[in-house]
């Protein structure tokens, strides 16, 4: 059958491949691209058969009472923080994400974080270009091999950040929902007790009504002064003004984020510390991982539409 017919409503600019071949296959709107937006919805509400979300814009409770024609969700992520599953289910909406695909992408990025905030690789690399080794050598800073490493959710991502710390001699430890049967690293059932034993914490579980601050000020004071935090997850997970006041105090020994809890927007107290390291949120930005997303959302879109087996539902 075509799908040529099918109103599928892309919420924001993605990927050129994924907005292209969705052109291609699908009806596809734009929403980015006109400047009334809930005009836009309301003369197509009829038409929209589906939604393509991502990090920063999904479907929220209000978009999908506007849709009285939606079917699919389907995001352009893993996290679906962005989407109101619990509406989608009381409409019978189907949702996807593309899991799997980016978990090593990420898991590469967290131990670049860990390694580049412990050996200040970035403000080094700053100290030669403004022509100051000439007047002396760098400062020594803090090896990551052999340090207690406490992963903060031990799903996919944190398993994979788990064996890529352990190949660096790290002793792992772990905080999760409930003590996994097929590891055998420590356990804590509390995130502060986690933090205390931990030199690096590393944030790596997804982002819900539960975990929204999940490291707060107790969890930041129990790392202390020559810990480091990482978060390569959701920058709700950490409350961002305790983690600022605390860099700014020395009560923390440094931050490796990619993820900030008011994105775009980083604050500025962060911009001049060696022993913060900031990403734009590009946990998964490879070329190789993005296309395998972008054809995840895709095929999941035709498979919806053909009545076949969805390639990653989300239950």
């Amino acid at each position: 059958m075509s799908t040529k017919s099918i109103g599928v409503l892309m919420m924001c600019p993605m990927m050129p491949y994924l907005q292209e071949t969705l052109d291609s296959k699908f009806r596809l709107y734009q929403l980015w691209e006109t400047e009334d937006q809930q005009a836009f919805i309301e003369e197509h509400r009829d038409s929209i058969r589906a939604v393509v979300g991502n990090t920063f814009m999904g479907a929220n409770a209000e978009l999908i009472d506007a849709l009285p024609k939606l079917e699919i969700v389907s995001s352009f992520s893993v996290g679906l923080d962005k989407v109101d599953l619990v509406k989608c289910k009381e409409r019978e909406i189907a949702v996807t994400n593309t899991p799997d695909v980016l978990t090593d992408d990420v898991a590469d990025l967290a131990l670049g974080l860990m390694l580049s905030t412990l050996r200040q690789i970035c403000a080094a690399d700053r100290y030669v270009r403004q022509g100051l080794w000439p007047k002396g050598d760098y400062k020594l800073t803090t090896k990551l091999s052999g340090k207690n490493v406490g992963i903060v959710g031990l799903g996919r991502i944190g398993l994979a950040i788990a064996k890529r710390a352990e190949a660096f001699g790290c002793k792992i430890a772990y905080n999760s929902r409930s003590k996994k049967s097929n590891v055998n690293f420590k356990y804590y059932s509390s995130v502060v007790d986690l933090a205390a034993s931990s030199d690096v914490l590393v944030v790596a579980c997804p982002l819900t009504k539960e975990s929204y601050h999940i490291v707060d000020r107790s969890v930041i004071d129990a790392l202390g002064p020559k810990a480091i935090i990482v978060n390569i997850g959701r920058g709700p997970l950490i409350d961002e003004k305790e983690l600022v006041k605390a860099l700014v105090e020395a009560r923390l020994g440094g931050a490796g984020l990619d993820v900030f809890e008011n994105e775009p927007h980083v604050p500025k107290e962060l911009f001049e510390m060696d022993n913060v390291v900031l990403l734009p949120h590009v946990g998964s930005g490879t070329w190789e991982t993005r296309k395998e997303m972008a054809d995840l959302v895709i095929g999941n879109l035709e498979a919806y539409f053909s009545k076949k087996p969805l390639l990653t539902p989300v239950e």
